[in-house]
Protein backbone atom coordinates (compact mmCIF):
# COMPACT_ATOMS: atom_id res chain seq x y z
CA UNK A 1 0.00 0.00 0.00
CA UNK A 2 1.25 3.34 -1.10
CA UNK A 3 -0.43 5.25 1.14
CA UNK A 4 0.83 5.88 4.91
CA UNK A 5 -0.61 7.12 7.59
CA UNK A 6 -0.73 10.77 8.53
CA UNK A 7 0.45 10.94 12.51
CA UNK A 8 -1.52 12.98 14.74
CA UNK A 9 -0.77 16.86 15.09
CA UNK A 10 -1.95 16.40 18.56
CA UNK A 11 -1.85 13.98 22.07
CA UNK A 12 -4.65 11.85 23.77
CA UNK A 13 -5.48 13.46 26.97
CA UNK A 14 -8.93 11.74 27.98
CA UNK A 15 -9.98 8.25 26.85
CA UNK A 16 -13.85 6.77 26.73
CA UNK A 17 -14.26 3.37 27.21
CA UNK A 18 -15.52 1.31 24.43
CA UNK A 19 -18.28 -1.62 24.55
CA UNK A 20 -17.59 -4.93 22.84
CA UNK A 21 -20.87 -6.90 22.11
CA UNK A 22 -20.64 -10.39 20.85
CA UNK A 23 -21.90 -10.92 17.26
CA UNK A 24 -24.94 -12.57 18.35
CA UNK A 25 -25.54 -9.60 20.84
CA UNK A 26 -25.51 -6.98 17.57
CA UNK A 27 -27.93 -9.30 15.17
CA UNK A 28 -29.84 -9.03 18.07
CA UNK A 29 -29.74 -5.48 18.77
CA UNK A 30 -29.93 -4.59 14.96
CA UNK A 31 -33.49 -6.81 14.90
CA UNK A 32 -34.84 -4.78 17.94
CA UNK A 33 -33.41 -1.95 16.60
CA UNK A 34 -36.21 -3.10 13.40
CA UNK A 35 -32.39 -2.73 10.70
CA UNK A 36 -32.64 1.19 11.49
CA UNK A 37 -28.78 2.16 12.70
CA UNK A 38 -30.50 5.22 13.63
CA UNK A 39 -32.31 3.08 16.66
CA UNK A 40 -29.32 1.52 18.09
CA UNK A 41 -28.46 3.03 21.87
CA UNK A 42 -24.65 4.45 21.22
CA UNK A 43 -23.33 2.68 23.52
CA UNK A 44 -23.80 -0.69 21.30
CA UNK A 45 -21.63 0.56 18.74
CA UNK A 46 -17.72 -0.03 18.85
CA UNK A 47 -17.15 2.35 16.28
CA UNK A 48 -19.91 4.87 15.47
CA UNK A 49 -19.49 6.60 11.78
CA UNK A 50 -23.26 7.34 11.49
CA UNK A 51 -22.18 11.23 11.53
CA UNK A 52 -19.14 13.30 11.26
CA UNK A 53 -22.00 16.04 12.91
CA UNK A 54 -21.30 16.71 16.57
CA UNK A 55 -19.19 13.67 17.06
CA UNK A 56 -15.99 15.51 17.28
CA UNK A 57 -13.42 15.68 20.25
CA UNK A 58 -13.11 19.26 21.35
CA UNK A 59 -9.60 20.27 22.07
CA UNK A 60 -8.49 21.44 26.00
CA UNK A 61 -8.89 25.22 24.59
CA UNK A 62 -12.30 24.41 23.65
CA UNK A 63 -12.88 22.90 26.63
CA UNK A 64 -11.52 25.87 28.38
CA UNK A 65 -13.76 27.62 26.34
CA UNK A 66 -16.67 26.39 27.73
CA UNK A 67 -15.74 27.15 31.58
CA UNK A 68 -15.25 30.75 30.07
CA UNK A 69 -18.83 31.00 28.50
CA UNK A 70 -21.43 33.98 29.13
CA UNK A 71 -24.46 32.98 29.60
CA UNK A 72 -25.88 36.39 29.71
CA UNK A 73 -29.44 35.74 28.00
CA UNK A 74 -28.43 39.45 25.61
CA UNK A 75 -25.32 41.00 24.47
CA UNK A 76 -23.35 37.96 25.55
CA UNK A 77 -18.97 38.61 25.52
CA UNK A 78 -19.11 35.16 24.13
CA UNK A 79 -21.53 36.03 21.36
CA UNK A 80 -19.34 38.90 20.31
CA UNK A 81 -16.44 36.74 20.23
CA UNK A 82 -18.03 34.19 17.89
CA UNK A 83 -19.43 37.49 15.65
CA UNK A 84 -15.33 38.19 15.74
CA UNK A 85 -14.24 35.02 14.51
CA UNK A 86 -16.91 34.33 12.16
CA UNK A 87 -16.25 38.10 10.11
CA UNK A 88 -12.50 37.49 10.40
CA UNK A 89 -12.76 34.15 8.93
CA UNK A 90 -15.66 34.65 6.38
CA UNK A 91 -15.33 38.24 5.14
CA UNK A 92 -19.27 38.49 5.66
CA UNK A 93 -21.06 41.70 7.40
CA UNK A 94 -24.13 39.56 9.42
CA UNK A 95 -23.54 36.46 11.19
CA UNK A 96 -26.33 35.02 13.15
CA UNK A 97 -26.03 31.86 15.58
CA UNK A 98 -27.79 28.81 15.67
CA UNK A 99 -28.41 25.89 17.16
CA UNK A 100 -27.07 23.75 13.77
CA UNK A 101 -27.44 23.49 9.78
CA UNK A 102 -30.59 22.56 9.71
CA UNK A 103 -31.90 25.69 12.31
CA UNK A 104 -30.49 28.00 10.00
CA UNK A 105 -32.39 26.63 7.05
CA UNK A 106 -35.44 26.57 8.85
CA UNK A 107 -35.05 30.68 10.04
CA UNK A 108 -33.87 31.74 6.05
CA UNK A 109 -35.41 29.21 3.45
CA UNK A 110 -39.01 30.42 4.02
CA UNK A 111 -37.91 33.86 3.44
CA UNK A 112 -36.77 33.01 -0.03
CA UNK A 113 -38.67 29.48 -0.98
CA UNK A 114 -42.44 29.09 -1.37
CA UNK A 115 -44.31 27.13 -3.32
CA UNK A 116 -44.03 27.19 -6.90
CA UNK A 117 -40.34 27.98 -6.78
CA UNK A 118 -36.96 25.84 -7.05
CA UNK A 119 -33.97 25.88 -5.36
CA UNK A 120 -30.86 24.65 -7.46
CA UNK A 121 -27.77 22.73 -6.37
CA UNK A 122 -24.77 20.49 -7.28
CA UNK A 123 -26.66 18.37 -4.27
CA UNK A 124 -28.61 19.22 -1.46
CA UNK A 125 -28.52 17.04 1.19
CA UNK A 126 -30.99 15.55 3.18
CA UNK A 127 -32.16 17.79 5.84
CA UNK A 128 -31.12 20.35 3.20
CA UNK A 129 -33.43 18.76 0.83
CA UNK A 130 -36.58 18.66 3.16
CA UNK A 131 -35.98 22.10 4.04
CA UNK A 132 -36.53 22.92 0.34
CA UNK A 133 -39.99 20.96 0.39
CA UNK A 134 -40.88 22.01 3.43
CA UNK A 135 -41.13 25.72 2.65
CA UNK A 136 -43.39 24.52 -0.62
CA UNK A 137 -40.60 24.75 -3.10
CA UNK A 138 -39.15 21.69 -5.04
CA UNK A 139 -35.04 20.88 -5.30
CA UNK A 140 -33.04 20.17 -8.18
CA UNK A 141 -29.72 18.11 -8.23
CA UNK A 142 -27.32 19.06 -10.92
CA UNK A 143 -23.82 18.05 -10.29
CA UNK A 144 -21.14 17.13 -12.63
CA UNK A 145 -21.92 13.69 -14.39
CA UNK A 146 -18.33 12.31 -13.48
CA UNK A 147 -19.82 12.68 -10.00
CA UNK A 148 -22.03 9.80 -11.01
CA UNK A 149 -19.46 7.15 -11.61
CA UNK A 150 -17.89 6.02 -8.29
CA UNK A 151 -14.67 4.70 -10.40
CA UNK A 152 -14.00 7.48 -12.44
CA UNK A 153 -11.28 9.61 -10.47
CA UNK A 154 -11.74 12.91 -10.88
CA UNK A 155 -10.63 16.31 -9.41
CA UNK A 156 -13.69 18.32 -7.91
CA UNK A 157 -16.37 15.40 -8.38
CA UNK A 158 -18.62 18.10 -6.13
CA UNK A 159 -18.75 20.94 -9.02
CA UNK A 160 -22.47 22.20 -10.12
CA UNK A 161 -22.78 21.29 -13.75
CA UNK A 162 -23.17 25.05 -14.55
CA UNK A 163 -24.48 24.12 -18.37
CA UNK A 164 -27.37 22.32 -16.74
CA UNK A 165 -27.77 24.50 -14.24
CA UNK A 166 -28.68 27.18 -16.70
CA UNK A 167 -30.61 25.06 -18.58
CA UNK A 168 -32.58 24.66 -15.50
CA UNK A 169 -33.03 28.44 -15.17
CA UNK A 170 -34.23 28.86 -18.90
CA UNK A 171 -36.90 26.08 -18.37
CA UNK A 172 -38.35 26.53 -15.11
CA UNK A 173 -37.69 30.66 -15.52
CA UNK A 174 -35.25 32.75 -13.89
CA UNK A 175 -38.59 34.34 -11.80
CA UNK A 176 -39.07 30.79 -10.42
CA UNK A 177 -35.74 29.93 -9.16
CA UNK A 178 -35.68 31.26 -5.42
CA UNK A 179 -31.80 30.13 -4.75
CA UNK A 180 -29.07 28.27 -5.52
CA UNK A 181 -27.19 26.21 -2.92
CA UNK A 182 -23.43 25.51 -3.53
CA UNK A 183 -22.54 22.60 -1.13
CA UNK A 184 -18.97 22.35 0.39
CA UNK A 185 -17.92 19.74 0.54
CA UNK A 186 -20.44 17.88 -2.01
CA UNK A 187 -21.93 15.52 1.13
CA UNK A 188 -24.12 13.39 -0.74
CA UNK A 189 -21.71 12.61 -3.64
CA UNK A 190 -19.15 11.33 -1.40
CA UNK A 191 -18.17 14.42 0.43
CA UNK A 192 -16.10 15.46 -2.93
CA UNK A 193 -14.90 19.26 -3.23
CA UNK A 194 -16.09 21.91 -5.43
CA UNK A 195 -12.89 23.72 -7.14
CA UNK A 196 -12.91 27.71 -6.56
CA UNK A 197 -13.31 27.95 -10.41
CA UNK A 198 -16.68 26.58 -10.27
CA UNK A 199 -17.71 28.62 -7.47
CA UNK A 200 -16.63 31.71 -9.56
CA UNK A 201 -18.74 30.65 -12.46
CA UNK A 202 -21.85 29.44 -10.54
CA UNK A 203 -21.71 32.73 -8.72
CA UNK A 204 -21.40 34.52 -12.75
CA UNK A 205 -23.79 32.68 -13.15
CA UNK A 206 -26.43 33.52 -10.35
CA UNK A 207 -26.01 36.97 -10.44
CA UNK A 208 -26.71 37.08 -14.09
CA UNK A 209 -30.10 35.41 -13.69
CA UNK A 210 -30.44 37.83 -10.16
CA UNK A 211 -30.48 34.83 -8.19
CA UNK A 212 -28.72 34.66 -4.72
CA UNK A 213 -26.51 32.02 -4.15
CA UNK A 214 -26.21 30.84 -0.81
CA UNK A 215 -23.35 28.24 0.45
CA UNK A 216 -24.01 24.86 2.62
CA UNK A 217 -20.65 25.21 4.52
CA UNK A 218 -20.80 22.47 6.65
CA UNK A 219 -17.58 21.11 5.38
CA UNK A 220 -15.56 24.59 4.26
CA UNK A 221 -12.44 23.88 5.80
CA UNK A 222 -12.23 20.28 3.79
CA UNK A 223 -12.65 21.60 0.96
CA UNK A 224 -10.41 24.89 1.26
CA UNK A 225 -7.77 22.19 2.00
CA UNK A 226 -8.65 20.10 -1.76
CA UNK A 227 -8.79 23.84 -3.72
CA UNK A 228 -5.10 24.27 -2.04
CA UNK A 229 -3.98 20.89 -3.01
CA UNK A 230 -5.68 20.43 -6.28
CA UNK A 231 -6.19 24.03 -8.26
CA UNK A 232 -2.15 25.35 -8.88
CA UNK A 233 -2.65 28.86 -8.27
CA UNK A 234 -3.64 28.00 -4.55
CA UNK A 235 -0.84 25.91 -3.69
CA UNK A 236 0.79 28.58 -1.89
CA UNK A 237 -2.20 30.25 -0.73
CA UNK A 238 -3.31 29.79 3.30
CA UNK A 239 -6.19 28.09 4.03
CA UNK A 240 -7.49 31.03 5.57
CA UNK A 241 -7.26 33.29 2.30
CA UNK A 242 -8.92 30.32 0.16
CA UNK A 243 -11.86 30.14 3.10
CA UNK A 244 -12.39 34.46 2.34
CA UNK A 245 -13.24 33.84 -1.92
CA UNK A 246 -14.70 30.78 -1.31
CA UNK A 247 -17.47 32.62 0.78
CA UNK A 248 -16.88 35.86 -1.27
CA UNK A 249 -18.76 33.91 -4.07
CA UNK A 250 -22.26 34.09 -2.07
CA UNK A 251 -24.72 36.12 -0.87
CA UNK A 252 -25.43 34.14 2.16
CA UNK A 253 -24.28 31.28 3.97
CA UNK A 254 -25.97 28.47 5.85
CA UNK A 255 -23.47 26.03 8.32
CA UNK A 256 -23.95 23.14 10.51
CA UNK A 257 -20.93 24.13 12.69
CA UNK A 258 -21.00 20.48 13.88
CA UNK A 259 -18.31 19.13 11.56
CA UNK A 260 -15.14 21.59 10.39
CA UNK A 261 -15.77 23.60 13.78
CA UNK A 262 -14.77 20.55 15.83
CA UNK A 263 -17.80 20.96 18.10
CA UNK A 264 -20.39 19.09 19.44
CA UNK A 265 -23.50 21.71 18.99
CA UNK A 266 -23.88 24.47 17.14
CA UNK A 267 -24.61 26.59 13.31
CA UNK A 268 -24.81 29.55 11.84
CA UNK A 269 -26.23 31.86 9.29
CA UNK A 270 -24.45 34.64 7.57
CA UNK A 271 -25.79 37.48 5.42
CA UNK A 272 -22.79 39.45 3.36
CA UNK A 273 -24.53 42.65 3.22
CA UNK A 274 -24.96 43.90 6.96
CA UNK A 275 -27.78 46.19 5.71
CA UNK A 276 -29.25 43.76 3.57
CA UNK A 277 -33.36 43.47 4.92
CA UNK A 278 -32.91 39.81 4.83
CA UNK A 279 -30.58 40.92 8.20
CA UNK A 280 -34.14 41.93 10.01
CA UNK A 281 -36.14 39.00 9.26
CA UNK A 282 -33.46 36.25 9.74
CA UNK A 283 -33.25 37.93 13.07
CA UNK A 284 -37.45 37.48 13.89
CA UNK A 285 -36.92 34.00 12.69
CA UNK A 286 -35.03 33.37 14.65
CA UNK A 287 -36.25 35.07 17.71
CA UNK A 288 -39.19 32.88 16.78
CA UNK A 289 -37.99 29.59 16.30
CA UNK A 290 -34.80 29.76 18.24
CA UNK A 291 -34.03 32.35 20.71
CA UNK A 292 -33.08 35.87 21.09
CA UNK A 293 -30.85 36.53 18.04
CA UNK A 294 -27.57 37.09 20.54
CA UNK A 295 -27.89 33.40 21.31
CA UNK A 296 -29.68 31.87 18.46
CA UNK A 297 -30.62 28.61 20.39
CA UNK A 298 -26.66 27.98 21.93
CA UNK A 299 -25.38 28.55 25.21
CA UNK A 300 -22.60 30.70 25.76
CA UNK A 301 -20.19 27.57 26.66
CA UNK A 302 -21.51 26.68 22.89
CA UNK A 303 -20.53 29.97 20.98
CA UNK A 304 -17.39 30.36 23.35
CA UNK A 305 -16.01 26.79 22.27
CA UNK A 306 -17.23 26.92 18.11
CA UNK A 307 -15.48 30.78 18.09
CA UNK A 308 -12.10 28.46 19.18
CA UNK A 309 -12.90 25.87 16.85
CA UNK A 310 -13.12 27.83 13.98
CA UNK A 311 -9.92 28.64 14.29
CA UNK A 312 -8.76 25.36 14.97
CA UNK A 313 -10.66 23.87 11.75
CA UNK A 314 -8.54 26.17 9.25
CA UNK A 315 -5.22 24.44 10.87
CA UNK A 316 -2.78 22.91 7.73
CA UNK A 317 -1.52 20.51 9.89
CA UNK A 318 -4.50 19.14 11.39
CA UNK A 319 -6.63 19.25 7.78
CA UNK A 320 -3.60 17.01 6.19
CA UNK A 321 -3.67 14.47 9.12
CA UNK A 322 -7.72 14.46 8.54
CA UNK A 323 -7.71 13.80 4.57
CA UNK A 324 -5.05 11.49 5.53
CA UNK A 325 -7.60 9.63 7.45
CA UNK A 326 -9.65 9.21 4.68
CA UNK A 327 -6.54 8.21 2.09
CA UNK A 328 -5.25 5.73 4.45
CA UNK A 329 -8.33 3.56 4.55
CA UNK A 330 -9.24 4.22 0.95
CA UNK A 331 -5.89 2.82 0.35
CA UNK A 332 -6.24 -0.24 2.02
CA UNK A 333 -10.07 -0.55 0.27
CA UNK A 334 -8.32 -0.05 -3.06
CA UNK A 335 -5.70 -2.92 -2.21
CA UNK A 336 -8.91 -5.37 -1.06
CA UNK A 337 -10.35 -4.57 -4.93
CA UNK A 338 -13.38 -2.79 -2.74
CA UNK A 339 -15.07 0.07 -4.87
CA UNK A 340 -15.97 3.83 -3.72
CA UNK A 341 -16.67 7.03 -4.75
CA UNK A 342 -13.15 8.05 -5.74
CA UNK A 343 -10.64 9.84 -5.27
CA UNK A 344 -11.52 9.43 -1.47
CA UNK A 345 -13.25 13.01 -0.50
CA UNK A 346 -13.28 14.68 3.13
CA UNK A 347 -15.41 13.75 5.76
CA UNK A 348 -15.43 10.01 5.00
CA UNK A 349 -15.04 6.78 2.95
CA UNK A 350 -18.59 6.38 0.79
CA UNK A 351 -18.22 2.87 -0.54
CA UNK A 352 -20.16 2.07 -3.49
CA UNK A 353 -23.00 -0.44 -2.03
CA UNK A 354 -24.45 -1.02 -5.62
CA UNK A 355 -20.88 -2.57 -6.52
CA UNK A 356 -20.95 -4.38 -3.06
CA UNK A 357 -24.48 -6.00 -4.44
CA UNK A 358 -24.87 -5.44 -8.00
CA UNK A 359 -28.00 -8.74 -7.60
CA UNK A 360 -29.71 -6.40 -5.25
CA UNK A 361 -31.68 -3.41 -6.70
CA UNK A 362 -32.23 0.54 -5.88
CA UNK A 363 -35.42 -0.47 -4.18
CA UNK A 364 -34.32 -2.73 -1.82
CA UNK A 365 -31.64 -0.82 -0.45
CA UNK A 366 -28.36 -2.16 -1.04
CA UNK A 367 -26.62 0.85 1.21
CA UNK A 368 -28.54 -0.08 3.79
CA UNK A 369 -27.79 -3.95 3.22
CA UNK A 370 -23.86 -2.76 3.95
CA UNK A 371 -24.77 -0.45 7.14
CA UNK A 372 -26.60 -3.74 8.34
CA UNK A 373 -23.87 -5.97 7.41
CA UNK A 374 -21.09 -3.75 8.49
CA UNK A 375 -22.39 -3.41 12.05
CA UNK A 376 -23.10 -7.39 12.12
CA UNK A 377 -19.39 -8.09 11.51
CA UNK A 378 -17.98 -5.73 13.33
CA UNK A 379 -20.09 -3.32 15.70
CA UNK A 380 -19.51 -0.26 13.09
CA UNK A 381 -22.44 1.53 12.55
CA UNK A 382 -22.52 3.56 9.04
CA UNK A 383 -25.06 5.26 7.33
CA UNK A 384 -27.16 4.97 3.93
CA UNK A 385 -26.61 7.48 1.36
CA UNK A 386 -28.52 6.15 -1.78
CA UNK A 387 -32.28 5.30 -2.66
CA UNK A 388 -33.13 4.55 1.17
CA UNK A 389 -32.21 8.02 2.58
CA UNK A 390 -33.75 9.91 -0.72
CA UNK A 391 -36.95 8.34 -0.11
CA UNK A 392 -40.31 9.17 -1.84
CA UNK A 393 -41.22 11.60 -4.50
CA UNK A 394 -42.85 14.56 -2.82
CA UNK A 395 -45.78 15.07 -5.32
CA UNK A 396 -45.89 11.39 -6.56
CA UNK A 397 -45.07 8.88 -3.54
CA UNK A 398 -42.91 6.99 -5.58
CA UNK A 399 -39.65 5.66 -4.57
CA UNK A 400 -36.85 7.50 -6.01
CA UNK A 401 -34.02 6.44 -7.37
CA UNK A 402 -30.39 8.02 -6.22
CA UNK A 403 -27.50 8.54 -8.24
CA UNK A 404 -25.63 6.52 -6.02
CA UNK A 405 -26.11 3.62 -3.70
CA UNK A 406 -23.97 4.63 -0.68
CA UNK A 407 -22.99 2.90 2.86
CA UNK A 408 -21.14 6.47 4.10
CA UNK A 409 -17.96 5.96 6.61
CA UNK A 410 -18.08 9.15 8.58
CA UNK A 411 -15.11 9.18 10.74
CA UNK A 412 -15.41 12.03 13.43
CA UNK A 413 -12.48 14.49 13.91
CA UNK A 414 -9.70 13.83 16.35
CA UNK A 415 -11.77 10.44 17.86
CA UNK A 416 -10.09 7.15 15.66
CA UNK A 417 -6.89 5.69 15.41
CA UNK A 418 -4.98 3.44 13.12
CA UNK A 419 -5.86 0.67 14.61
CA UNK A 420 -9.76 1.73 14.26
CA UNK A 421 -9.74 2.35 10.77
CA UNK A 422 -8.09 -0.97 9.93
CA UNK A 423 -10.84 -2.64 11.83
CA UNK A 424 -13.29 -1.02 9.63
CA UNK A 425 -11.57 -1.86 6.66
CA UNK A 426 -10.78 -5.50 7.76
CA UNK A 427 -14.86 -5.62 8.00
CA UNK A 428 -15.55 -4.39 4.61
CA UNK A 429 -13.21 -6.86 3.28
CA UNK A 430 -15.32 -10.16 5.28
CA UNK A 431 -18.28 -8.85 3.94
CA UNK A 432 -17.24 -8.23 0.37
CA UNK A 433 -16.07 -11.90 0.85
CA UNK A 434 -19.18 -13.23 1.48
CA UNK A 435 -21.58 -10.71 -0.35
CA UNK A 436 -22.99 -13.46 -2.91
CA UNK A 437 -24.50 -15.05 0.27
CA UNK A 438 -26.77 -11.71 0.81
CA UNK A 439 -29.59 -12.72 -1.59
CA UNK A 440 -32.05 -9.65 -0.94
CA UNK A 441 -32.14 -6.74 0.65
CA UNK A 442 -34.75 -4.91 2.76
CA UNK A 443 -38.46 -3.24 2.38
CA UNK A 444 -40.02 -0.81 4.80
CA UNK A 445 -42.56 -1.28 7.13
CA UNK A 446 -43.38 1.75 8.34
CA UNK A 447 -42.25 5.06 7.17
CA UNK A 448 -42.96 8.62 7.83
CA UNK A 449 -43.48 11.77 4.65
CA UNK A 450 -40.26 12.94 5.50
CA UNK A 451 -36.85 12.41 6.02
CA UNK A 452 -37.93 8.65 6.51
CA UNK A 453 -34.34 7.18 7.21
CA UNK A 454 -33.99 8.52 10.87
CA UNK A 455 -37.55 6.83 12.10
CA UNK A 456 -38.38 4.03 9.27
CA UNK A 457 -38.85 0.45 10.19
CA UNK A 458 -37.28 -2.11 7.73
CA UNK A 459 -37.56 -5.90 7.73
CA UNK A 460 -35.24 -8.68 5.55
CA UNK A 461 -36.89 -9.39 2.22
CA UNK A 462 -37.02 -13.17 2.51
Amino acid sequence: MAIKYVPEPFRIKVVEPLRMLTQEEREEKIAKANYNLFNLKGEDCYIDLLTDSGTNAMSQEQWAGVMRGDEAYAGASSYFKLMEAGKDIFGFGYIQPVHQGRAAEKVVFPLLLSEGKFAISNMFFDTTRAHVILSGARPIDCVVEEAKDPSKRAPFKGNMDVAKMEEVIKEKGPENIGLVVMTITNNSAGGQPVSMKNLREVSALAKKYGIPMCIDAARYAENAHFIKRDEPEYKDVSIKDIVREMFSYGELFTMSAKKDTIVNMGGLLGVKDADSPLVLKIKANCISYEGFFTYGGLSGRDMEALAIGLYEGIDENYLRYRIGQMEYLAARLDDAGIAYQSPVGGHGVFVDAAAMFPHIPYNEFPGQVLCVELYKEAGIRTCDIGSYMLGNDPDTGEQLKADFEFSRLAIPRRVYTQAHLDIMADALIAIKERAHTIKRGYKITWEPPILRHFQASLAPIE
